[in-house]
C-alpha cells in the first residue's frame, strides 16, 4: 500500500508569498491539479504543511505539519508521511510530490513501484530529460528512523545527500511536449504553466 504526501510547506518567496499550491492555473488551484493526478495512483493521500491547516480545508484531505521545530524542508515532510504511514496505516511506501507541480504524470506511482520491485531498492526517484527530481520519489518507510537521525542528529537538509546512502533506482520521463515535473516557482512560471495547460488539453 502506498501513502501519497503532497509537500505544501514552501513559503513561495519568489511568488510573492502565500502557498504556491493555492495559486491557480486554468482556473483551479495547482494543489487541486496535483490531487486529481496523484489521488487515483495511491491508496491514501495527505498534505504536509505547517501553519493553519484550515487554509486547505476545501481539499478534503488530512493536513499534517512537520514534527520538527525548525521546519527543515521537504525531508521533514517526507519523514512526517513515513511516521504517519507506519503508525496509523498499513502502507509500506510513501510517494512524495510537491504542491507546485501541476502536470505530474498519471503513471508516476506504478512506474516507480515497478522499478523499486525490479531492483529491490528502497528509493525510486523520478527523472525528466535525464535530470533528477528528488522531491518526486517513492520511499520505503523502513528508512524513517535513519531519516529522523539524519535530520535531527546530523542536520542533513539536502535530499540527494540522504538518498545517496541507499539502494536507489531512477525512472526517466520525456520532456516533450512539456516536462511533467515542471514546477511553478515564479509569476513567469505561472504564466508558462497557463500556456501549457491551455495548449495541451491533458496537461
Amino acid at each position: 500500500m502506498i501513502l501519497g504526501v503532497i509537500l505544501a510547506g514552501g513559503k513561495a518567496t519568489r511568488m510573492g508569498g502565500g502557498d504556491k499550491g493555492l495559486k491557480t492555473i486554468g482556473g483551479q488551484p495547482m494543489l487541486n491539479r496535483v490531487i486529481s493526478r496523484i489521488g487515483p495512483q495511491v491508496e491514501l493521500l495527505i498534505i504536509n504543511a505547517n501553519g493553519d491547516p484550515d487554509r486547505f480545508i476545501d481539499f478534503g484531505l488530512p493536513v499534517l505539519p512537520d514534527d520538527l521545530a525548525d521546519q527543515p524542508g521537504p525531508l521533514a515532510g517526507i519523514l512526517t508521511a513515513m511516521d504517519h504511514a507506519a503508525e496509523f496505516t498499513s502502507a509500506t511506501l510513501v510517494l512524495s510530490v510537491p504542491a507546485d507541480c501541476p502536470f505530474l504524470p498519471h503513471d508516476l506511482a506504478p512506474r516507480l513501484l515497478a522499478l523499486l520491485k525490479l531492483h529491490d531498492s528502497r528509493i525510486s526517484i523520478a527523472h525528466s530529460g535525464g535530470l533528477p527530481q528528488p522531491v518526486i520519489a517513492l520511499w520505503d518507510i523502513s528508512l524513517r528512523h535513519d531519516l529522523r537521525k539524519a535530520l535531527v542528529s546530523e542536520g542533513l537538509r539536502k535530499i540527494d545527500r540522504f538518498t545517496e546512502r541507499y539502494p536507489t533506482t531512477n525512472m526517466d520521463w520525456p520532456v516533450t511536449p512539456y516536462d511533467p515535473f515542471f514546477n511553478a516557482n515564479t509569476p513567469d512560471d505561472l504564466a508558462l504553466a497557463e500556456s501549457i495547460a491551455s495548449r495541451y488539453m491533458d496537461a
